[in-house]
């Protein structure tokens, strides 16, 4: 994470009998409640029994704890901050979310804090391993951080919900959902079976499929929608049609779809057609069928998932997914939330994803634009 910081000089007069200064931790694990809990006491905000606050009140006398004043006036104020948390930065979907996102934020005297792994060994889109998340997610909710957070693609433990809740700080989730948080995202598993399905219309028999060794949400979703398809047409569904990416750090990769692809190939019988669980992925299992000297689509069809501008370019038939105005829409609730007085309702939006047929299936159709506006089914 990269940001900007002001120095700040303050002078400090020491007391000789005071040398260590007491924090909001230290009585936060002194009367066994959370962080969030203290301040809610010290600010006077509701949402705290009467029994709690009294424990917290003694625990802070009995370390002779005294709220700064000027520490108050700070925790009442917005940030002017609002954080983002993802799994990665540096792929092409998450380049059109943020894009959304800085839209939203184009008129707004608001800055933007991104917490994403620089290290590519901190795999935090690898759960349910809590460590690299715990990491992440700590730093978006200290203190004084931000007004509001953003999670892209974060798995959600029950344990994270909590804490999140707890804070009373807007949430807002994209490309995914909990029960709890406001939610924008696309319906994967229709996606997936909108995809199989295409390609058994079109005449394919051997139907094969690249999906994501770890399995998140949205790469399963795909994965079940593909398997939907096949056993609505009474097709079995075969192990050895599918293959996953195990790319690191991120294995919606195009290297990570080569692989996936290279594994399909050596399969006997390969198959005749894949669905690829994103475009980058369906655009190195293209580049794993030329060096197989397999065309595209006369041997082997390909249809992937996302609509990238550069899946244009490449004539990829792909599923459509609004990227960019997830995170427009998500950032502009977000605020709202902000803004608001008190909770509003919680929702999921969830966007129906569009078949755009291009080349890689055997068909150029004679109008490649999808039609107008999305699907969407507010929950």
């Amino acid at each position: 994470m990269l940001a900007c910081k002001r120095l700040r000089t303050q002078f400090i007069t020491f007391t000789p009998l005071l040398f260590v200064s007491t924090t909001i931790y230290d009585i936060a694990e002194r009367a066994d409640v959370s962080t969030a809990t203290v301040s809610r006491v010290f600010n006077d905000e509701s949402g705290v029994s009467e029994d709690t606050r009294q424990h917290v009140l003694d625990a802070a006398a009995a370390l002779n704890y005294r709220p700064h004043a000027s520490a108050q006036n700070l925790a009442r104020q917005h940030t002017n901050q609002i954080a983002v948390v993802a799994p990665v930065v540096a792929n092409y979907f998450y380049m059109h979310v943020m894009r959304g996102i800085q839209h939203a934020l184009a008129d707004r005297d608001m800055d933007l804090m991104v917490h994403a792994p620089a290290n590519p060994q901190d795999r935090i889109h690898e759960q349910p391993d809590p460590k690299s998340l715990n990491t992440y997610m700590a730093r978006a909710l200290q203190p004084g951080r931000n007004d509001g957070i953003l999670l892209l693609s974060m798995p959600l433990t029950d344990e994270w919900a909590d804490r999140l809740a707890e804070t009373s700080r807007a949430v807002v989730l994209v490309d995914g959902e909990h029960p709890r948080f406001e939610s924008f995202a696309v319906d994967s598993r229709e996606g997936g079976y909108k995809a199989t399905q295409h390609l058994i219309d079109r005449g394919y028999e051997r139907i094969g499929h690249i999906t994501v060794e770890y399995d998140p949400p949205p790469a399963r979703y795909r994965r079940e929608g593909y398997e939907q398809a096949l056993r609505d047409d009474n097709r079995a569904v075969q192990d050895k049609l599918i293959a996953a990416s195990d790319e690191r750090p991120f294995a919606f990769s195009e290297k990570g779809g080569y692989r996936a692809m290279t594994t399909l190939l050596g399969r006997k019988p390969r198959p005749d057609a894949v669905f690829a669980a994103s475009d980058m992925q369906a655009m190195g299992a293209m580049q794993a069928a030329h060096e197989n000297d397999l065309r595209v689509p006369e041997d082997l069809a390909i249809v992937g998932f996302d609509d990238l501008e550069l899946s244009r370019c490449a004539g990829l038939t792909t599923l459509r997914q609004p990227a960019r105005t997830m995170g427009t829409r998500a950032t502009r609730t977000l605020l709202r939330r902000i803004e608001a007085a008190g909770a509003p309702p919680v929702s999921s939006t969830v966007f129906s994803p569009e078949l755009v047929v291009r080349r890689t299936c055997g068909e150029r159709p004679e109008s490649e634009a999808a039609s107008p506006g999305f699907v969407l089914r507010d929950q």
